[in-house]
Order: C-alpha cells, then sequence, then structure tokens
C-alpha cells in the first residue's frame, strides 16, 4: 500500500504507519509505502493524522524505450497497461468510477490526457466483457481509481479513502485561509505533543491547532467524524471487521491538562467554537478572544505553544508584517517564557523579526507556500542566560 502525505511530513507518517504495525515502511515523494492486511488498511484510513489517502496498487508496468520497427506511441503504451488490468475484481459494468491522476514525466505531460485514455480502456474492457460501458462519475463514485505516472513508469491503484483524509468531518465553520488538518497534527508530532503538558494557539483562527491537540491528547482516531472511506463500497468490504476497527476505543487516553485557543479577532473565535463543539473536545480546549499582547498570567512553564500567523500573503505591508512578528517574539519572551514554542510562516523576512534564535528548524509545504517550522526554547530569566541556554 501507500499512503500519500505532504511535503516535509514523510518522516512523521512513517512513524504513525510504525506504529500502526505496518511492515516494510520506506519513504518516498510524498508518499510512505507500506505492507499490511485488510485490517491495517481500514485502520490507516481511520487513524492516520498526516496522511491524505491511502491507495493500493493493482497494476505496474514500464514502457520500453528501445527503438523498434513499430514503436508503440505512448498513449498506446498506457491504453494497454490499463485495459490489460483483471476489472472484473474490482468492479462490474454497473460500477460508477472516477479517475485521478498525477504525473511526472517528460513523456506524459498532461495529466488529462492520461485520465481520458485510461477510462478508454475501462470502457473498453467492459464493452468486451459484458457490452456495457460503466459510468463516470465525478462525485461520489463507487470506485476511486488513482494513476501515477513518474518518468516512464505507471502505477494503476486503488484509493482506499475517497475524498482526502485531512478532511477529517469535524469543520463546520472557517475563517480566511485556515491551516490543513494534516498538517496541523504533523506539526504537533513534529514538536513532540502526545498531551503531556499544557498547550497554547494564541492566534487559533478557527481553532484547527487546538482541535488537532486535543484529538493527539487523548488518542482519539482523527477520521472518527468522517460520513465515509472509500473502500466501504468495494466488492471485498468487510462490514464486521470495520465495525470492530471503527469502535475500537481501548486506545483512547486521559488527558490531565487543558488547551488554551485564544485570537484577536471576535469572527474566528465564533467559528472556533463550532469547530470544537463539532470535534466533541469542548472540555478539553478553552477559547477565548483576546489579543497577543494583552495575554496575561499564564501558567506558561513547562507548555508547548504554537502558531500560525498571518504571512502577508495578501493585503499586509512588509511593516504590518514587521510589527505582529515583533509583537510574536515579545510575547514569546515575556508571557511565555519556560514554554516551548513553534511558528509557522512562509514570511522569512518576518520571522526574523521575532527576534530570538531558532533551535530547530524544519521546512514545510502549506498549500502552495513554502514555509519555515521554527522552535524557540523560552528560557526563563534575562536575555544573557537565554543566550547561554541556546
Amino acid at each position: 500500500m501507500l499512503a500519500k502525505t505532504f511535503k516535509g511530513l514523510e518522516e512523521v507518517l512513517a512513524q504513525e504507519l510504525t506504529e500502526l504495525g505496518a511492515n516494510d515502511v520506506l519513504i518516498e515523494r510524498r508518499a510512505v509505502s507500506f505492507m499490511g492486511d485488510k485490517a491495517l488498511l481500514y485502520r490507516a484510513n481511520l487513524c492516520l493524522r498526516t496522511a491524505s489517502r491511502v491507495l493500493v496498487p493493482i497494476a505496474t508496468g514500464k514502457m520500453k524505450t528501445e527503438k523498434s520497427k513499430r514503436p508503440i506511441k505512448p498513449e498506446d503504451w498506457l491504453y494497454e497497461v490499463a485495459k490489460n488490468v483483471e476489472w472484473s475484481k474490482w468492479m462490474t459494468a454497473e460500477t460508477s468510477f472516477a479517475i485521478d491522476a498525477t504525473v511526472y514525466s517528460e513523456t506524459f505531460r498532461n495529466s488529462r490526457f492520461v485520465t481520458y485514455r485510461v477510462k478508454d480502456a475501462i470502457a473498453d474492457y467492459w464493452m468486451e466483457k459484458a457490452n456495457q460501458r460503466p459510468s463516470v462519475k465525478v462525485t461520489d463514485p463507487d470506485l476511486y481509481i488513482n494513476v501515477h505516472i513518474a518518468k516512464e513508469t505507471v502505477t494503476i491503484s486503488l484509493d482506499s479513502s475517497g475524498e482526502s483524509l485531512h478532511k477529517r468531518g469535524y469543520r463546520v465553520a472557517n475563517t480566511e485561509a485556515p491551516i490543513n488538518e494534516a498538517l496541523a497534527a504533523g506539526m504537533l508530532l513534529m514538536a513532540g505533543w502526545k498531551g503531556q503538558s499544557d498547550f497554547y494557539d494564541p492566534m487559533c483562527g478557527s481553532g484547527t491547532l487546538p482541535i488537532e491537540a486535543a484529538l493527539i491528547a487523548r488518542n482519539i482516531a482523527p477520521g472518527i467524524f468522517r460520513k465515509s472511506f472509500a473502500f466501504e463500497k468495494w466488492a471485498d468490504f468487510d462490514a464486521e471487521l470495520w465495525s470492530d476497527i471503527y469502535n475500537d476505543d481501548s486506545q483512547e487516553r486521559e488527558f490531565a491538562h487543558k488547551i488554551y485557543g485564544s485570537d484577536a479577532s471576535f469572527y474566528a473565535i465564533q467559528q472556533a467554537e463550532k469547530n470544537v463543539r463539532s470535534a466533541r473536545v469542548q472540555h478539553d480546549v478553552m477559547l477565548r478572544q483576546v489579543r497577543l499582547e494583552e495575554l496575561k498570567d499564564l501558567q506558561a512553564e513547562g507548555a508547548l505553544v504554537m502558531m500560525n500567523p498571518p504571512y502577508g500573503e495578501r493585503l499586509a505591508s512588509n511593516k504590518d508584517m514587521e510589527v505582529l512578528y515583533g509583537k510574536i517574539g515579545t510575547a514569546l519572551k515575556h508571557q511565555f517564557a519556560g514554554a516551548k514554542a513553534w511558528v509557522i510562516s512562509s514570511n522569512e523576512a518576518a520571522m526574523k523579526c521575532i527576534g530570538l534564535k531558532p533551535s530547530k528548524k524544519y521546512r514545510l509545504l502549506n498549500g502552495e507556500l513554502d514555509c519555515q517550522f521554527n522552535r524557540y526554547d523560552l528560557f526563563a530569566g534575562k536575555r544573557n542566560e537565554q543566550g547561554k541556554g541556546n
């Protein structure tokens, strides 16, 4: 199987799979391959926090590049690979399907064209077998098919997830540019978060980081809120096995601390409250409207602080961003002394205005934005003492 993820989260996902009991775990480009049984396939969809989807490869082929008297056209080769799949194992002529294609190739440059050729191959397979064409259905099909082409190798897979796994199902309200749930969970896992302390997000927006922190702290499966997964429509779906896995809450745990989310925006806190209630973590997550610089009397010693501030990608001026990030640095030094803090941003110039030396730096992709994800160790005491600690 292959679990796909987002740039920078591959190692975190590999660790998640190892803890789930996967074998032969191998990190690839924005993905992790692994071996396991049907139960692991179901658990991977339900439990993985940093995966976007779980694929099951059913066919692969490599185009021959040597010259011959009758060289086959690349599109015809792709058609033959797809048509030679024994589709009757996975579907019938009545099964609706959708195809998603990802292409990294000089030979095939148009993913839509790849989709068309594979669709034609499946349709022709069923015309020959049953004199009937299955229908293509873009939304909520019976079968999701993934085609991946790297250079001249094609892999055709069944997508067991359907809608991307980062769409947990608890989000009922949004603010502008909310952080991806899988990225938020990956950031928390990279920071070593397991619920061992209090957690603060003083720029919480619609509440994604606090909610994901609560789910991790209690070890609640992130897929528990979803209405369905694609594998539930497969011919070999084991409803009893899935019911046992879905209803098993034996791994959930107690959480003895609190998660605090705050934001300067009243609207953001309203949206966050809706999402927190939807995720059923309102007993663990405390929300309030307050400006970062007005936070007072915090018990930050030993806590984890994480924030996703504005990047200034839209209308804010460079000066506005410099002032904002300067305020972040001041708040971290004074209100959150004794904590470990993490900040993500694509605005590297503004990040320098925080005025603290990062103890760790990572590169992550937030949507299309290349971001820094920095850790700051916030020592209590004077500046020269902090310098010694770094």
